[in-house]
């Protein structure tokens, strides 16, 4: 992106509409310029629904920096076996707003609320998930086991949970 933008609250609006058109219900909107950019700066529109499998970069420039803008956002890391090694519930004005993801952790996202948008940066340039990127003990996106794990880690944020970390 090349021309200035001020992010205000009509625009986060516009691209939450958009994520909620969207066929995996979620929209970035890059402020980078594209895929071979050094810096990727992006912001992250997801509806409830979305599923971002368990994965993590193994590249030791990628690790990753979330801040919620709006809405609820549930993050989990994982032990190399897939077991739940901490959480947290961000929220804007919380306890935790947002997240550092070194490189080489297994993690992913629950959108805990519809409208959520976060803003991410981590290292460019884009390249896709390799095989040892992505968590073999969870579902993949289109797999018919995904809605019963999305359910159980959504269900983290709707009991008390001794080992988390929450924002609120």
């Amino acid at each position: 992106m090349k021309d200035t933008r001020i992010i205000t609250q009509d625009f986060l609006d516009t691209v939450s509409g958009e994520a909620k058109r969207a066929p995996r219900l979620r929209r970035n909107f890059n402020c980078h310029a594209g895929d071979e950019a050094p810096c990727h700066r992006l912001l992250n529109a997801m509806e409830p629904d979305s599923y971002i499998p368990p994965h993590r970069h193994l590249a030791q420039e990628k690790d990753e920096t979330m801040i919620v803008l709006r809405g609820r956002l549930g993050v989990v890391f994982f032990d190399d076996g897939g077991d739940i090694r901490e959480t947290a519930l961000l929220t804007p004005g919380g306890g935790a707003v947002g997240v550092n993801i070194p490189h080489g952790v297994f993690h992913t996202v629950v959108c805990l609320e519809s409208g959520t948008v976060f803003f991410e940066s981590k290292a460019g340039p884009y390249r896709p998930l390799t095989a040892q990127e992505r968590a073999p003990w969870a579902p993949l996106e289109g797999d018919e086991e995904r809605d019963r794990y999305m359910a159980g880690l959504r269900r983290i944020w709707e009991t008390e949970c001794r080992p988390c970390r929450t924002g609120d």
